[in-house]
């Protein structure tokens, strides 16, 4: 793959480059020179006036149903739905038939994904089967290729096995990811607690029930001293508790969904299913208070948390539908339409990501592997169900007209072009 990308602007908070409009010219998959004016003779041309250069994002929190559950996504349409995006790299959480609890699941993840233009990064289970009883085999995950465990959307009640977890997975440098939710709290509510759910006359999730349970792993975490990180983060509380633990020294890092950044529980006012997520969409001020995490460095990185359903798991009433919705595809003018700037979206969806995984790098540098994006922040276009690269299709946005469009994805010497 040899290509000459013309006067785009770079943009990499990590890149001696940032902000500096240069070609770029790949060659074999890495970037062989980057400079303000490079012969394009006998190499195609990719004009980028106007347009960003950025590392290809990397996706925390990303729901594909493969192993068990492909009717909802499979691995092809998943990573034709990332790159559609921007996303070069997807974090694949566990929460699959089976779950991925042992090195069996994990290197047939890997081995099915070779030769991908999106790298996957399998999760591995915290607990066996998720069942949150034993600890599942997370060295022997380790060593096949899992750089953090977690039981994805299903939160480690037992104290006890959370705090084993956490110092067992320092021997060999691991991260344990908490979904935070006491479910003795949240109980079976299906929306936030407070006025939007008294005036539809459904039970709420308060939350407290995710704060308490912030508040637990961050003790067991300062008194173990492992590395946590909590992901899907949705109240103004929540985020107190982790900058205040950020002072003390603790070693957390924390992600947020993008559609807990631009959407309120007033959306469910129709009891319109496809704004049904957990955690649930909460008030304004919360959504206020998580853009202000993200812009003080509170919050860490920002996640799709794309979760596919068949149409029958949403085209049914509000009370009985499941959670999620996917969001791949639509990250990029989401993030764009929270007031995000490009680069703080690089940061937060890009460089942040790779580093608490530690996952492979992507820069614009001389020499590096050539694992970028160019995309369009200001060009309009409409998604729907012909160019949506998911299998699955309960989006709020579909339907919408968007601002903000991915125009190449490259990586792994592989080019796709949208």
């Amino acid at each position: 793959m040899n290509l000459l990308i013309k006067s785009a602007t770079v943009t990499d908070p990590a890149s001696s480059f940032n902000n500096k409009v240069a070609d770029i010219l790949i060659k074999d998959g890495i970037i062989q020179e980057i400079a303000a004016d490079i012969d394009g003779e006998d190499i195609e041309i990719f004009d980028a006036e106007g347009y960003h250069v950025s590392p290809g994002l990397f996706d925390l929190n990303c729901n594909i149903g493969e192993l068990g559950l492909e009717t909802k996504e499979d691995l092809e349409t998943g990573t034709a739905a990332a790159a559609a995006g921007g996303f070069t790299g997807i974090a694949l959480m566990p929460n699959t038939q089976p779950p991925v609890h042992s090195k069996a699941e994990v290197e047939y993840l890997l081995n099915r994904a070779k030769n991908n233009l999106v790298d996957i990064y399998p999760l591995g289970t915290i607990s066996h089967k998720r069942e949150g009883k034993d600890m599942a085999e997370m060295y022997d995950m380790y060593k096949s290729g899992a750089k953090a465990f977690t039981d994805g959307n299903r939160p480690v009640q037992d104290a006890g096995l959370m705090e084993r977890a956490m110092l067992y997975v320092q021997n060999f440098g691991a991260r344990v990811i908490s979904y935070p939710e006491d479910i003795s709290i949240a109980g079976k509510a299906k929306m936030n607690e407070g006025v939007v759910s008294t005036m539809l006359g459904m039970k709420g999730i308060p939350a407290l029930a995710e704060e308490l349970m912030i508040a637990r792993d961050l003790y067991l975490a300062e008194d173990t001293g492992a590395a946590i990180h909590f992901t899907t983060i949705s109240t103004a509380h929540a985020i107190e508790l982790i900058r205040e633990a950020k002072r003390k020294g603790v070693n957390v890092t924390c992600d947020v969904a993008l559609h807990n950044l631009v959407l309120t529980d007033e959306a469910l006012m129709d009891f319109d299913s496809h704004y049904k997520v957990k955690p649930p969409l909460r008030t304004q001020k919360d959504v206020d208070a998580l853009i202000a995490g993200v812009k003080d460095g509170t919050i860490d990185a920002i996640v799709t948390q794309h979760t596919p359903h068949e149409v029958e798991f949403k085209a049914v009433e509000f009370e009985v539908a499941e959670y999620g919705m996917i969001g791949l595809q639509t990250a990029l003018p989401v993030a764009l339409s929270a007031g995000l700037s490009p680069e703080m979206i690089i940061e937060k969806m890009s460089v942040n990501p790779r580093r608490i995984l530690t996952a492979d790098t992507a820069a614009i540098e001389h020499g590096a592997n050539a694992n970028l994006i160019v995309f369009d922040a200001r060009s309009e276009w409409e998604y729907n169900k012909q160019n949506n690269r998911s299998k699955s299709y309960n989006s709020p946005f579909l339907g919408q007209n968007l601002k903000g469009k991915v125009l190449l994805s490259i990586n792994n010497n592989k080019i796709a072009k949208f």
